[in-house]
């Protein structure tokens, strides 16, 4: 059996690290907002390049609290992309606001900057660009067409710890380039926790402050409350885990893009189309989405083999039954359509043993091979 990923194997790694963290928290008895919150705000901002960081409790509650702490309310519209997952989404709502959907880029199965650009009206408050799977979104477009209509950008980081734009000799990460960025650590994350968990990034100290505040209650100081805020803190048992795995996701995304490479080594005769990555990124394989005409048959040849692929995802957000309310119907977004039909997940984790890719792939030319002549 070859499963879709693996999150034991890389907790045996760690332990040692992983257990004295937790005995520090259960030792000193700080539960909430103690040193290894702070600490791991700290230590997170300067691995993505930004100057603050406010954990929160997930990351749909960061998309929600970044577009708050921007200005986004109801009566707002939001952009983002219809080929995502629903909590992109549901943070939008959260806001109060409106969600705009747009198409996607063929490629990179990110927003489409043209889509983004038309899908602009005077209700426009601000943008969210999804990082799907792992590859950037093309921001330095984006970010033209929001400075050039007022917008703010929230950048969904759920999928990008570590992903960026090569500038250069550098590498300039996602979550660098909108107003503030929203990151998730659910377990499964190419940086995840032992449960939910999320932060916020922003270079703005008005954001912060507004972040650190929505996600307290509104709380300025200690019971004396300026905003109507929120319940959505990082606990610190997460923030000790995190502060931990943090030290190691360099590494680990080194090992998901040999990985990857591996895969594409192996099946890039086979008539499939996999993952792109633009001269401009550095793509971090949070998943390796192929895309196969006949993908839900190749996922049921691969499970008949022990193999465990999975669908990201099979429905668009606007063909959900609960955002029909949106007036999107069938064929509006053709892009995000035609990647919700053929996208197919293969195993991928930082530590999936190399034979297990070579399996995968034979599993997946075994299933291109002509049937034999009678």
């Amino acid at each position: 059996m070859i499963p879709f990923a693996e999150l034991n194997s890389q907790f045996k790694s760690i332990e040692p690290e992983i257990r004295a963290a937790i005995e520090d928290v259960l030792t000193t008895g700080r539960f909430v907002f103690g040193k290894h919150c702070e600490g791991f705000e700290k230590e997170f901002a300067a691995y993505i390049g930004a100057p603050y960081a406010a954990g929160v409790n997930s990351g749909t509650d960061a998309i929600h609290l970044a577009l708050a702490a921007v200005g986004v309310g109801p009566g707002d519209e939001v952009v983002t992309a219809a080929n995502t997952c629903v909590p992109t989404v549901a943070g939008i709502c959260a806001s109060g606001a409106k969600p705009v959907l747009a198409d996607i880029d063929a490629a990179t199965c990110t927003l489409d900057p043209a889509a983004f650009e038309a899908a602009i009206t005077p209700r426009t408050k601000a943008v969210v660009p999804v990082h799907l799977y792992g590859h950037p979104c093309d921001m330095p477009r984006i970010n033209e067409i929001a400075d050039a209509h007022g917008l703010a950008v929230v950048e969904d980081c759920a999928q990008a710890h570590g992903a960026g734009v090569v500038d250069g000799d550098t590498i300039r990460k996602c979550g660098t380039f909108g107003h503030a960025a929203a990151f998730s650590f659910y377990p499964s994350k190419n940086l995840g926790a032992y449960g939910d968990a999320g932060a916020v990034v922003t270079g703005d100290p008005e954001v912060k402050e507004r972040l650190r505040m929505l996600r307290n209650y509104g709380e300025e100081r200690r019971y004396y409350h300026s905003v109507r805020g929120f319940n959505s803190r990082l606990d610190e048992i997460q923030a000790a885990v995190l502060r931990v795995k943090l030290r190691h996701l360099d590494s680990w995304n080194d090992a998901r893009r040999r990985r990857a490479g591996l895969y594409a080594e192996h099946l890039k005769h086979l008539p499939l189309r996999l993952p792109f990555e633009a001269p401009w990124a550095r793509h971090i394989f949070h998943l390796y989405a192929i895309r196969a005409r006949r993908r839900d048959a190749l996922q049921a040849h691969l499970a008949s083999c022990g193999i465990t692929a999975l669908l990201h995802y099979p429905v668009p957000v606007h063909l959900q039954k609960a955002f029909a309310g949106l007036g999107y119907g069938p064929g509006r977004f053709p892009e995000s359509e035609r990647a919700c039909r053929q996208v197919l997940s293969l195993p991928m984790y930082a530590e999936m043993p190399l034979d297990h890719v070579r399996a995968v792939a034979r599993a997946v030319a075994q299933f291109h091979e002509p049937p034999e002549a009678a």
